[in-house]
């Protein structure tokens, strides 16, 4: 699955080159062009980083940080501001920034920056999970994302492609509940060419899985809205 970044900034032009920058190296990049419909999107979609300008209308990036962060989202942040004298950018590091980007910037040295911010990131960077190693864990569930397996308790789960995607994506977002088409489009991507009732076969297909010899149900229906993924 490919990394997710939003960026966060109201100037086209500058909007447009980071976007490119960033789908050329193989980022699936979006763009909210003010700080409500940011906040709005990371509240409905899951991303690996943020980059975030400080001057946006509505919510401005520090407030924004602020939001998230308060939020315990820990997504990493950086922040994209002609601030550059050294308390704007304390400022913007106790708003919850992980790092810090003067304009104008060259698109190589935010790259750079990126591809930091994205090493430093652990598994289930949300704060929603908890991991170990590289791997997603919720209650006695544990998704190795090196090798691409699951267990519960000491039981191995065999998994799918399909499978194996559908359950790290609950994982990444346990306690919240997510809609048959966020799960369609995260999942299977935005040219799919099915319905959601795919959606409905492949959760069956898991839970049972999931159940199989380890008994309580962890994947619930939400009648009318979708799925979560929650304790008993």
């Amino acid at each position: 699955m490919s990394i997710r970044i939003l960026i966060i900034e109201d100037e086209p032009a500058v909007a447009s080159v980071i976007r490119k920058a960033l789908a050329e190296e193989g980022y699936d990049a979006s763009v909210a062009m003010d700080g409500a419909s940011a906040w709005e999107f990371i509240n409905r979609f899951e991303y690996e980083l943020l980059i975030m300008d400080v001057m946006i209308p509505g919510i401005n990036g520090l407030d924004l940080c602020r939001k998230v962060r308060g939020q315990k989202i820990h997504t990493p942040i950086l922040l994209l501001t002609a601030l550059g004298s050294v308390d704007n950018i304390v400022t913007g590091l106790d708003a919850g920034a992980d790092d810090y980007l003067t304009k104008p910037f060259k698109i190589a040295e935010l790259l750079a920056r990126v591809r930091s911010l994205l090493r430093r990131q652990p598994a289930g960077a949300n704060g929603l999970v908890a991991g170990r190693g590289n791997s997603l864990v919720f209650a006695d569930i544990t998704l190795n994302l090196d090798e691409k397996n699951a267990r519960r308790k000491d039981l191995r789960i065999e998994l799918t492609a399909t499978e194996y995607r559908l359950l790290e994506y609950l994982m990444r977002n346990p306690r919240k509940v997510l809609s048959r088409m966020d799960i369609l489009e995260k999942v299977w991507g935005y040219d799919f060419q099915l319905n959601t009732k795919t959606v409905d076969v492949y959760i069956n297909y898991l839970r049972k899985k999931l159940e199989e010899g380890a008994g309580s149900r962890v994947i619930h229906t939400v009648v009318g809205m979708g799925y979560i993924l929650k304790e008993e």
